[in-house]
C-alpha cells in the first residue's frame, strides 16, 4: 500500500470509480485531465479485474480518445471480448457524467521461456541519474507537467527529442500500481517533449495512444525517444521508442490532429 499522505493523481471513490486530484491537470486546459494519468489508472483497472486469473502480459495497449477528458469523477469499466488460454483482448471505458471518454483495447499473451533469443538492435539511452534537468514549462502549464521530474538524455530541438521521466505522484491515493500502470502514466508525455511549434500558436492534441511492448517495463524512469512529425494537411505523428534503465523495452505512437489555436498567431 501507498502512504495515503503521499500525493496521487486520483483518489478511490467507489468501484471503478475515480476523482481525480490537481495533479492531473491537462497542457491544454488545467480544467481537463492528461492523458498520462488516465492511461496508467486505466491499465490499473485492467490488472485489477484480473486477479485470480492465470497470469498473463499486455503486449499491446491503444487508447482512442473521444473527446474532452474533464478533471470530474471518473469510472472504468473493463470487458473480456477474446478470452483464451495464450491470448486474449480486453477491453476497458472510462466514463466521465455518463460519456465515454477514452476507449482502450489491450491485447495480453501467455508467457514463454524466450530468454536465449532475447534482444533488441535500438541503441539505449544515457542512465537518466547524471543527466540535467528540462524544463518544459516554456511549453506548457497544468498540474500533470508540475508533477514531473524530466532529464534530457539528447538535446531538444524542433521535433525531436529524447528524455526520461519520474514523478513522486502515485497512480492511486492508497494503493500499490504495478509495474505496467506505474510505467504507462508518464507515456502521454511524449506529446510535449519534442514539440515543433509552441502550442500557445498551434494545436496538436493527440487522438490516440498505442503502446506495443516486447519486454515488462520496471523501474521509476520511462525513457521516451521521441520525433514529431507534422504533414501539410492537418495531420500529424509522434513516434517514440520507450525504455527503461535497463534499455528499449517497445514504441508508443500518438496520431495528431494539428491546427491553428484559436486566438492564436499561427
Amino acid at each position: 500500500m501507498t502512504d495515503d499522505a503521499q500525493p496521487s493523481y486520483f483518489r478511490r471513490i467507489g468501484d471503478g470509480v475515480y476523482a481525480p486530484t490537481e495533479h492531473v491537470g491537462g497542457a491544454w486546459d488545467p480544467g481537463d485531465q492528461h492523458m498520462s494519468p488516465l492511461g496508467g489508472l486505466i491499465v490499473h483497472e485492467l490488472e485489477l479485474s484480473r486477479i485470480g486469473r492465470p497470469p498473463m502480459t499486455i503486449g499491446r495497449v491503444s487508447f482512442d480518445i473521444l473527446g474532452r477528458i474533464a478533471s470530474e469523477d471518473t469510472t472504468i469499466r473493463v470487458r473480456t471480448l477474446r478470452p483464451g488460454r495464450t491470448i486474449e483482448l480486453v477491453e476497458a471505458v472510462a466514463t466521465i457524467a455518463g460519456r465515454d471518454v477514452v476507449s482502450a483495447r489491450a491485447w495480453l499473451l501467455a508467457d514463454e521461456e524466450t530468454d536465449v533469443i532475447a534482444g533488441t538492435d535500438w541503441e539505449p539511452l544515457p542512465a537518466p541519474d547524471s543527466l540535467p534537468r528540462r524544463a518544459i514549462e516554456e511549453h506548457w502549464g497544468g498540474g500533470y507537467i508540475r508533477s514531473v521530474d524530466i532529464r534530457e538524455a539528447r538535446p531538444y530541438r524542433p521535433g525531436r527529442a529524447a528524455a526520461w521521466i519520474t514523478t513522486d505522484v502515485a497512480l492511486v491515493a492508497g494503493e500499490e500500481a504495478g509495474p505496467l500502470a506505474s510505467f504507462i502514466k508518464l507515456i502521454d508525455t511524449a506529446n510535449g517533449i519534442a514539440v515543433r511549434a509552441h502550442p500557445q500558436t498551434l494545436m496538436f492534441p493527440n487522438v490516440d495512444l498505442t503502446v506495443h511492448l516486447f519486454r515488462k517495463p520496471a523501474g521509476r524512469w520511462v525513457g521516451l525517444d521521441t520525433t514529431v512529425s507534422f504533414g501539410p494537411t492537418g495531420q500529424g505523428l509522434t513516434s517514440s521508442i520507450l525504455h527503461d534503465a535497463d534499455g528499449p523495452v517497445g514504441t508508443v505512437e500518438q496520431m495528431l490532429t494539428v491546427r491553428p489555436l484559436p486566438g492564436g498567431a499561427g
